[in-house]
């Protein structure tokens, strides 16, 4: 939905109390609206906000809100079921400027429900937008409550009294800690809203059927036999009882209003029963039917945002909330989930069903379940802050197809994971995948390196399959993190050593030798024949005692992180394999580091096995499973142990210059396009980022005296050819090296000009670069999760061999450590094999620099660096490449619903 006046989304949020507004620009059709809005307040309010009672002041403002736009005005109102509750505005006044004077008003009835801090929230985007970098505001200083909704924003804010004044300066300066203040209001909002979903005191299955096997019997069928212990009704015009569970004709005859209504009714019929659910009062909305079709999707989601109810799905399985004191089980699966501390979250019905029924087997159990489905509305990242606070769960497992707002997510998930491990299996790796999860969601699909960028920065546990999942989620929920990837082998069979020792290299993990002293205490437990290396070889003839007191060893040891035990049957032990495994387990109260079980003839692919202490071991049945699992404990105890990270505060950045240079090329080239080298130069310079000496010369003449100019102290240039569309010159071979006196320069340049007779528009002149190691370093706008910098190794080979690592951008000081050190070529940059190392602090402010105007630019769709040379003094660019396209800037942290 857009909004008529300005051009922009009509936008819906989040009240304070979890209730939903809408907020859009003022437009002149509002004026009767707005001065009714103002003939509704109260004398004190107009005078608190006009500083007299009269009401001329208040239609004047309205009639200055409703005026037609004009530079440096915007004003935004707040409306519910077409009632303005709220009005706030800014004004810089005749001429547009860096400050803007602005105020704010709400309806009486409406105070302290955050009506004015969204409003203001989405007044601050706008304006930075506009370049507007701080508002100002006059107030009575006994107007406590606008005094304390500027101080309480998060932004830096002055205040200066003048006798009953105030004039207070809020500076726009959108940091980290105004991302968090907005973050905090809508989590806390967001966590308001689902209560209803997931924690209803009245429940209606709309579409409840007679018939055995209809999906709205079955989700009758488990509510009731679930044991959920309030008021639970049936919707049906047939029907008076269904199970035993009263029927109504229509919600609207429902002697209870529902908090939850679900849905199980044909897709046509379902705009209806939305909107009658919500004319009824009904806050949440669970609809399981599929097969909407685009009309009717967009029917349902207006009557949610219009009547303020919470939408999970439409095509999903349903939710649960195992709370003992709720015990709500609106799903159709085949059984009902095991309760427990694993909060889910799915898009395919399918993979929720493993889930379930995985954790169940392991003993997990599940907290909260949500079958999103096509995910209209409630998304992963609502699920994820749901489980921050609800004092059940410990474990959360995502598996999701499509990303909504994937910055705002990750900011979410950073947070989270740092309370409790975040898994997820990583759909859509390949394109059949991506093809089929954009058919299944109706979503867009990501890409790989994206995706791992996203995950990787949010500390999310990726994993490849559900199986994996289960394998990781049992580790993680029985076992302490390991303090580093250094795992000891112990094994009753050598060949199973092997095996195991050959999974945790391959995992990534590391077998260190023993130390001395450990091998001592080692041999003087195991039995005679047994080898104190690692793997340690116990032997068959190993006793349940014995394999304790080893197992004990390596847990005491300060170079063992973690211990993995393979267990072989055999019809010579010593002890049974119960008895093994007891030695394992027996010690599970004591645990500091974790361990692992492999049983080779175990059924199952996982199982969590009692343990002292209430405690219990993972088992698996493979030593992959074992080691892939240990090897994502381990990063995720790498990723905790280290700093959140900033985004570094660079001087020498002249944002307004590189928007004016943007608007001014978009404006001569509407459809966009590819810089040529004296405007890519230009942005580039803007942000401080090293560029080679060059000239531009467009004839012979020009070339020969851009040469004298440039040539170093070894005499020899470079001649770059250019021509619009031109993107790979080594390619077209319109590139000449090393080139020596001005007879040469002629010459290459004369060879330009002939082979490429029609295209070229003139050529770049370069001295020729000294040694040092030659990078890429580029940017992409991805449309759904923004800027990705990319960073490898450069010059002609970085397609070939694709030494490339990613990371959303904003990059913060560790996300550019990260990217520094991830790609395979990061050796040669500090000085593998005798070389001299680079100059890593300007390679990290190249990055950063470019971060930042792929953060500032959502225009800017491409940034090429290629090469980008790295000597032991200073980091260059030699070629660069910039690409932009007409895109609206988008806030991607301001709060506003799907």
């Amino acid at each position: 939905m857009t909004d008529e006046a300005s051009g922009r989304p009509t936008v819906h949020a989040l009240l304070a109390d979890g209730t939903t507004v809408c907020i859009r620009a003022v437009r002149p059709g509002d004026r009767d609206h707005l001065r009714g809005f103002y003939e509704e307040m109260s004398p004190e309010n107009l005078r608190l906000r006009f500083f007299v009672a009269g009401r001329r002041a208040a239609e004047q403002a309205a009639d200055r809100a409703c005026a037609p736009p004009r530079p440096g005005h915007r004003a935004l109102l707040a409306e519910r079921q077409g009632r303005v509750i709220g009005l706030a505005e800014y004004d810089t006044g005749a001429v547009t400027g860096a400050e803007a004077d602005v105020s704010v008003a709400v309806a009486d009835g409406d105070h302290h429900r955050g009506v004015g801090t969204l409003l203001v929230e989405h007044l601050v985007s706008a304006a930075r937008t506009a370049g507007v970098t701080a508002f100002t505001a006059d107030a009575l200083s006994e107007n406590h409550e606008v005094l304390r909704l500027f101080t309480d924003l998060g932004l830096p804010v002055t205040r200066r009294f003048d006798g009953p004044e105030v004039r207070c300066t809020i500076r726009l300066d959108t940091g980290d800690a105004y991302l968090s203040a907005v973050e905090a209001r809508g989590r806390a909002a967001d966590v308001l809203s689902l209560r209803p979903l997931l924690e209803p005191r009245v429940v209606a299955v709309v579409g409840a059927g007679r018939t055995p096997g209809s999906v709205g019997r079955a989700l009758l069928h488990h509510l009731k036999e679930g044991g959920y212990p309030h008021r639970l009704f049936a919707v049906n015009p047939a029907a008076v009882s269904i199970l035993g569970v009263p029927g109504y004709p229509s919600v609207a005859a429902l002697p209870r209003t529902p908090d939850l209504a679900v849905v199980a009714v044909p897709a046509a019929a379902v705009p209806e029963v939305a909107e009658e659910c919500g004319k009824a009062g009904v806050r949440a909305l669970l609809v399981v039917s599929a097969g909407l079709d685009a009309g009717q999707a967009r029917e349902l989601l207006a009557a949610c945002r219009t009547y303020d109810m919470r939408l999970v799905g439409p095509n999903c399985l349903g939710l649960t909330n195992t709370d003992p004191t709720l015990r709500l089980d609106a799903t159709f699966a085949a059984g009902h989930p095991r309760p427990g501390t694993a909060g889910v979250a799915v898009q395919s019905g399918g993979v929720g069903i493993a889930l379930l029924d995985g954790l169940s087997r392991l003993g997990v159990g599940v907290s909260t379940f949500v079958s999103l489905g096509d995910k209209y509305d409630v998304s992963g990242n609502d699920l994820l802050q749901w489980w921050e606070t609800d004092g059940r769960t410990d474990l959360a497992l995502l598996h999701l197809e499509s990303f909504g707002n994937p910055r705002a997510f990750s900011r979410t998930a950073r947070r989270v994971t740092r309370r409790m491990p975040v898994l997820t299996v990583d759909a859509g790796r390949t394109d059949a995948g991506r093809r089929a999860a954009a058919s299944h969601t109706a979503a867009a699909a990501t890409r790989t390196m994206t995706r791992g960028a996203l995950f990787t920065q949010a500390g999310i546990t990726a994993t490849r399959s559900v199986g994996e999942l289960l394998e990781a989620a049992a580790l993680l929920h029985s076992q302490p993190l390991p303090a580093g990837p250094r795992v000891a082998v112990l094994t009753n069979a050598g060949g199973a050593g092997v095996l195991a020792a050959d999974a945790c290299a391959e995992a990534g993990l590391s077998l260190p030798a023993p130390a001395p002293a450990l091998v001592d205490e080692l041999r003087a437990v195991l039995p005679e024949g047994a080898a104190a290396g690692n793997p340690v070889d116990a032997t068959a003839a190993v006793t349940e005692e014995q394999l304790a007191a080893c197992v004990d060893a390596l847990q005491r040891h300060g170079g063992v992180d973690a211990v993995l035990v393979a267990l072989v049957p055999t019809a010579v032990a010593a002890a049974t394999g119960d008895d093994l495994v007891r030695a394992v387990t027996g010690g599970g109260g004591r645990r500091l580091k974790p361990v692992a079980l492999v049983r080779l003839e175990q059924a199952l692919p996982v199982q969590l096995l009692p343990a002292a202490g209430d405690t219990t071991v993972p088992s698996y049945a493979e030593p992959q499973a074992a080691a892939r699992a240990l090897a994502h404990a381990t990063h995720r105890a790498a990723w905790l142990s280290r700093p959140a990270g900033t985004v570094p505060a660079l001087d020498g950045v002249d944002t307004a210059r590189a928007h004016a240079a943007v608007e001014a090329y978009l404006e001569a080239h509407p459809e966009g396009g590819w810089l040529d080298p004296r405007a890519c130069a230009g942005l580039l310079d803007c942000y401080g980022i090293p560029q080679t000496a060059w000239a531009w010369a467009e004839t012979e003449e020009d070339a020969v005296l851009a040469a004298d100019r440039l040539r170093g102290a070894d005499g020899r240039v470079v001649m770059k050819g250019h021509w619009p569309g031109l993107l790979h010159k080594t390619a077209e071979h319109a590139v000449h090296l090393d080139l020596r006196g001005d007879a040469q320069v002629r010459a290459a340049f004369r060879d330009l000009e002939t082979r490429f007779a029609g295209l070229l528009t003139g050529v770049v002149v370069q001295p020729l670069a000294d040694r040092g190691t030659e990078l890429f370093a580029g940017v992409v706008q991805d449309e759904v999760f923004g800027p990705l910098v990319l960073f490898g190794l450069g010059g002609t080979v970085t397609d070939v061999l694709a030494d490339h690592a990613a990371r959303l951008a904003p990059l913060t000081d560790q996300d550019v450590h990260d990217l520094i050190t991830a790609p395979r070529c990061a050796p040669l940059l500090f000085g593998a094999g005798g070389g001299r190392a680079a100059d890593l602090e300007g390679l990290e402010q190249l990055l950063l620099r470019l971060s930042r105007m792929a953060s500032d630019l959502p225009q800017l769709a491409e940034a090429d660096f290629n090469p980008v040379l790295a000597a032991r003094d200073r980091v260059t660019v030699l070629d660069a490449r910039v690409r932009l396209l007409p895109r609206a800037p988008q806030d991607p942290y301001l709060r506003r619903l799907r």
